[in-house]
């Protein structure tokens, strides 16, 4: 039997991947009545799920309208994307500078997928790819500090980047990035790794203030 905080975790892992798989998109409501009869829980569960999931900025609570998905809201996104900045240029650098040459295989697969992707037009399949770059490199940073924040990963590249921001169109130039970001880290050019990384981010914060007339 399910401890009431293995119940709690498994309903925010289950909401949590609902989102970011796009089965509920930004501005969609979100019922504890109809989730709780669909789920088999009660809505105290559900009601810390929510509190939980607004905590990592998936979930919105409007007062008198209740809880839904985040909606795209460009001052915002753009906000996240600075502090994302600092951390994928600390990432970057704490990766080239510990030395990562078991990302080779990683960055190799992930890049040729991305390009893939691309030349079909599957910007789905991009955005994982995207987030999987990002995260091995998070990861490879083996800082708890930077662990601690990857739902902001998530959030900007999986969640509130639509692809009429950021089209599949452009995405070539952040493979691009990717690769540049890719090469210094492998080289153990930690200065270099943080430029690229930081300057990959600051070009998507300019595609934002754009798509928002900034």
């Amino acid at each position: 039997m399910l401890t009431r905080s293995q119940l709690n975790d498994d309903v925010v892992a289950l909401l949590r991947d609902r989102i970011y798989r796009g089965d509920y998109p930004p501005g969609t409501p979100l019922r504890q009545e109809g989730l709780a009869e669909e789920l088999g829980v009660s809505r105290t569960p559900l009601r810390e799920a929510f509190r939980t999931l607004a905590g990592e900025g998936l979930l919105q609570v409007v007062p008198g309208r209740g809880v839904r998905v985040t909606s795209l809201d460009l001052p915002r996104v753009r906000a996240a994307y600075e502090v994302r900045e600092v951390l994928e240029g600390l990432a970057a650098r704490t990766a080239a500078g510990r030395g990562a040459p078991g990302l080779a295989p990683l960055f190799t697969d992930t890049l040729t997928r991305q390009h893939e992707a691309i030349a079909r037009d599957d910007f789905a399949t991009y955005t994982n790819e995207n987030v999987r770059f990002h995260h091995a490199i998070w990861a490879a940073a083996r800082n708890e500090f930077v662990d601690a924040q990857e739902h902001i990963l998530r959030l900007t590249a999986q969640l509130l980047v639509p692809e009429r921001v950021v089209p599949i169109t452009i995405a070539g130039d952040a493979v691009g990035h990717h690769e540049r970001i890719a090469e210094a880290i492998l080289a153990g050019d930690a200065r270099r790794a943080e430029a690229e990384a930081r300057g990959h981010i600051r070009n998507t914060i300019r595609l934002l203030a754009e798509a928002g007339g900034d």
